[in-house]
């Protein structure tokens, strides 16, 4: 029986666009893979996603006993979380909308099945 390991990252204050350019890299590997991948990628939401892949990771062998190489990405995905609208005034009395964008990172882990 696999269990679905579940880790949350909430109001990420990154878009969903950009973080999900660094989660397409990580989606069906293994954990470790995934891990080392994401230790050397530049972009910047690389290491909080990282930090939330290795705390499923410690989920995984604390709560349920599974050993980490036996793990992989089974979903990992971003939504959009609220946004924040700030204000800024422009010139001949204009108003210029700044829009601060946030995200949702879900990570689903699950165990190889083993023949």
């Amino acid at each position: 029986m696999t269990h679905d390991i579940r880790a949350h990252l909430r109001s990420f204050p990154m878009s969903a666009q950009k973080v999900r350019l660094v989660l397409d890299l990580v989606r069906g590997k293994d954990a470790v893979q995934a891990l080392d991948m994401l230790r050397y990628a530049p972009q910047g939401a690389a290491h909080p996603v990282m930090k939330l892949l290795s705390s499923a990771v410690a989920n995984a062998e604390e709560n349920f006993g599974v050993s980490r190489e036996d793990l992989y990405v089974a979903q990992i995905f971003a939504d959009e979380a609220p946004t924040r609208k700030w204000r800024r005034f422009g010139a001949r009395g204009r108003f210029k909308p700044i829009l601060r964008r946030s995200s949702h990172v879900t990570v689903v882990l699950r165990e190889r099945e083993t023949a």
